[in-house]
Parts: structure tokens; sequence; C-alpha cells
């Protein structure tokens, strides 16, 4: 499959004419365009950066053939729409065309602890892609390729060095960046990569660049 990365955690997966856009967000300028020309959207979690309700509202109405996955308060958001947007949970499968997804993982990561947790999912690509939303969810199978975030008001270099060690993947992609710097972003790419602590190569990809994976 075809990987285009967007702004902070939106990734856009192309397969044999099929189209999966993974946390469609307010930070992704081009949100509503992705959506609307999406096979599928697949939502980890309610938090906008993320999830980019009217976006998506506008890509179902567009769209007749669209079919959304999220938590259920995403689907609270949304309404059902005749069975096209549907709540998932860890333990979850199902297909969209060519792709084949897993759903692992239940809650968000600690803001603060004055800040009630929220549900969050990751998704597992045809056994390969792991994108784990606002978490540092373990999926506990092999992952070729991870997608780590480093940058939030929960996100911890320590935590995000030792999540790349147990997971273990081939390699890793930055994602979550829009809130550091250049530096920042090459800071974590050296702790995280071949040569730091966490040990696999690790890549930043601009926004609108595309990798096979």
């Amino acid at each position: 499959m075809e990987l285009t990365k967007h702004n902070h955690a939106t990734v856009v997966l192309d397969k044999d004419g099929t189209t999966l856009v993974i946390d469609p967000g307010t930070f992704t300028p081009e949100a509503a365009d992705l959506v609307r020309q999406a096979t599928a959207v697949l939502i980890t979690h309610e938090h906008a950066d993320h999830f980019d309700v009217d976006a998506v509202r506008a890509g179902l109405a567009a769209n007749d053939s669209l079919v959304v996955r999220g938590p259920a308060p995403v689907v609270e958001q949304l309404g059902d729409h005749d069975g096209r947007v549907v709540a998932v949970r860890a333990g979850d499968s199902f297909e969209v065309g060519p792709f084949s997804v897993q759903v692992f993982g239940e809650q968000h990561a600690v803001i603060h602890r004055d800040i009630p947790t929220i549900a969050n999912v990751g998704y597992l690509v045809d056994g390969a892609l792991f994108h784990p939303g606002d978490a540092y969810l373990v999926p506990g199978v092999p992952v070729r390729t991870l997608l780590v975030p480093t940058s939030g008001p929960w996100a911890q270099t320590a935590a995000a060095i030792d999540y790349v060690r147990e997971v273990a993947p081939e390699r890793a992609i930055q994602i979550h960046e829009l809130l550091l710097s250049d530096a920042g972003q090459q800071m974590n790419v050296r702790m995280l990569g071949t040569d730091g602590l966490g040990g696999v190569p690790t890549t930043i990809l601009p926004a609108g660049e595309t990798v096979t994976v």
C-alpha cells in the first residue's frame, strides 16, 4: 500500500483503487477534500485534531458510499447514516475493499489527572501498519511500520522510546508532530532511531509525501 502523510495525525492509505483516510483532523486544511474522496474513514478518537466532525459530515453527505469507523463517541456525534457509520472497539476486525483492519486498545493516554480519559483505538492495517491514535498502544503482534506520536500534552520522549522498543517494528514514521519545531522533530528521530535509544529506523515524512509500506 501507499501511505501519504498529511498534517499532524492524518494519513491516507491507497491500495488497488481503495483509499483509507485515518484521523482527518482540524489541523489538516485539506481534510474535507480527503474525506470526500475516500472509500472509508477511520477515526481513533474524538479530539478535533484527529476528527474534524464537519469535514466527515460533509463527506458522508457528498459520498453515499463512504463508510466511517471509530469509537462510540464518534458515532454519537455523526449518527449511523443507514449503517455507514459503525462503532468499533478492541478485538474488532473488518475489511474495506482489499484492506483488512484490526482494532486495538480502549483509552486515550492520560493528559492530566484532572482531565478524564476518553475512548481511543488503534488500527492495524493489513497486519503491517499501525496507527495508535493518542496512546502508546502495544498491539502484541508483529508490526512492520509503526506511526509514532511525538508531540502533544500527553506525549513523552522517554515513553515513546519505550513504546518503540516494546512494539519492535521494522521501521517507524513520526506523526502527531505539529507542536514541534524542526529541531524538536530531528531530536526525536535521533532518540528513536537506529543510532538512538529506540533502535529502530525512524523517518520524518513531510506532509504531502508518499512512501510504500
